[in-house]
């Protein structure tokens, strides 16, 4: 595909988020909120057991949690729009996910505890560290509970996109290519210039290095087997163990430079690639 504008070289993922969709996931994490406080409070005292006869709506406590809600939500949601900006995007893996946690969860206290002082100097009242500490550590339990249950479905829809919608924008010359990721079975350099290769065999010059490639393409799809080829691990067509503990690999698709075809792993790299071919 050709065109006369001006592009980077940048890979792209696929408008799968139209704002209708972002107003319902909005809405639907709200519900989650409101749903949760409503079932804390009630299940908090025997007074707010909806089948007592002294029952009474826990209107206070409900609005109380609700506010706090608010608050986990707004943190969270702010937190995973970086992450998603910065990482997700990308690459959607355990250490992202883990380290997306901790920093909403260290967030979350570093505005709790001066939140809760101030809160109790307008009350009135005195801060105990004891009781302090121990609304700190129920509030985090709580917030990785309602974080996992909102944030889930996201995270997951981000790592199929980042796994199967993803796409790349190639840039040779005065051409400008789109290929997804599905389609490329490997990048290669031979005399400075770097060919991305279609699984259908049709080569395609880039302006990218290697580098480059390897800096923004997903790691869990491609590896880099060594300074001439990025590969992906669909084309891989079978793995053979040569001398001195190497690794020759072949690729499905047939390319003209035999180099490329059979792929060598040394022996430095190769519990690497059988943790990621794996």
């Amino acid at each position: 595909m050709s065109t006369k504008q001006p592009a980077k070289n940048t890979p792209n993922t696929r408008d799968h988020s139209p704002t209708r969709s972002a107003a319902w996931n909005l809405f639907k994490k709200v519900m989650l909120f409101m749903i949760f406080s409503l079932v804390v409070n009630h299940l908090a005292t025997r007074e707010s057991f909806p089948d007592g006869e002294s029952y009474r709506f826990p209107l206070e406590g409900f609005l109380s949690s609700l506010a706090l809600c608010t608050f986990i939500g707004i943190i969270a949601y702010l937190n995973f729009k970086f992450y998603e900006r910065k990482y997700f995007s990308k690459k959607v893996e355990i250490k992202s996910i883990s380290w997306y946690m901790v920093t909403t969860l260290g967030y979350i206290t570093i505005m709790y505890i001066p939140l809760g002082i101030l809160l109790n100097k307008i009350a009135g009242g005195e801060t105990e560290f004891y009781y302090l500490l121990t609304g700190l550590l129920v509030t985090l339990l709580v917030s990785f509970i309602l974080i996992g249950f909102a944030y889930s479905l996201d995270i997951y829809n981000l790592y199929k996109l980042s796994i199967k919608d993803a796409e790349i924008t190639i840039e040779s010359g005065a051409t400008i290519t789109k290929l997804s990721y599905d389609n490329i079975a490997c990048f290669y350099s031979e005399n400075k210039i770097v060919y991305a290769v279609q699984k259908d065999g049709k080569t395609i010059t880039s302006d990218f290095t290697l580098n480059a490639l390897e800096e923004k393409i997903n790691d869990q799809l491609f590896f880099r087997g060594n300074r001439q080829i990025i590969l992906h691990k669909d084309a891989v067509d079978h793995i053979e163990k040569i001398e001195n503990g190497k690794l020759r690999v072949q690729l499905k698709t047939a390319i003209e430079n035999k180099a490329i075809h059979n792929i060598t792993i040394s022996r430095y790299k190769r519990e690497a690639f059988m943790n990621w071919f794996q």
